[in-house]
């Protein structure tokens, strides 16, 4: 991959979720490409159910829409859950798309606080979604500035941590992703509401805001 992604502009694909509030149905998802570092080339928008399991078939959905992904390097997605605990599947993402994927955190999680919440709020998919978000490890990647987590499948750790650094433009986060999150935020409003309120804080989508890091495994929120 990092051979691949040696070329001037290389192509990456970004898909992050955009904010959402207690009591949304949906929460608002993008995905852009985006030519390395900066230029973004195409956008779309789409959205998962909050708190559901849809999450998986709602990105390859927006990939798809994108038309032809020939030429793109990697998937980049911020952390492993869209829309609460909408967890991904990260080896299916890497299938469908034919490229590594890599998912880009923060801080590591507190797996302990993220169990309880499954078990209390999802009994029936408690160990399901936490075996995804266990699968593959989290390995710390150095920015010069605040330190970040990912996770990969599909490539070396050494060449995901190679890739942030490739498509980081200013402080430590990487550009698609910035651009993917402003793209979903701008259809926030779009999100439907049910009666039920969801399970977890007003967020981007990532697991329970005030859960501190203690694991040093699988990708967070």
């Amino acid at each position: 991959m990092r051979r691949a992604l040696g070329k001037r502009h290389p192509r990456v694909v970004a898909v992050d979720d955009g904010a959402f509030r207690r009591g949304d149905r949906y929460a608002p998802v993008a995905a852009v490409i985006v030519s390395a570092p900066e230029r973004l080339e195409a956008a779309r928008v789409g959205r998962v159910r909050v708190d559901g399991t849809d999450g998986t078939r709602a990105v390859v959905r927006l990939l798809r829409a994108l038309g032809p992904l020939d030429g793109v390097r990697a998937l980049l997605v911020d952390g492993a859950v869209v829309g609460g605990f909408n967890v991904l599947d990260l080896d299916a993402l890497r299938r469908e798309v034919g490229v590594p994927v890599v998912a880009v955190t923060r801080r590591p999680p507190d797996f302990a606080r993220i169990e309880g919440a499954l078990r209390r709020w999802f009994p029936r998919s408690a160990s399901a979604r936490l075996a995804l978000l266990r699968r593959h490890r989290l390995r710390p990647v150095p920015t010069g500035a605040t330190p970040i987590l990912a996770a990969a499948s599909g490539c070396a750790a050494s060449d995901a941590a190679w890739l942030l650094r490739r498509t980081t433009v200013q402080g430590f986060w990487p550009e698609p992703l910035r651009l993917a999150h402003l793209v979903a935020s701008a259809g926030t409003a779009g999100a439907r509401r049910s009666p039920r309120p969801s399970a977890g804080r007003r967020s981007r989508g990532r697991f329970l805001r005030d859960a501190r890091p203690r694991a040093g495994r699988g990708p967070v929120a």
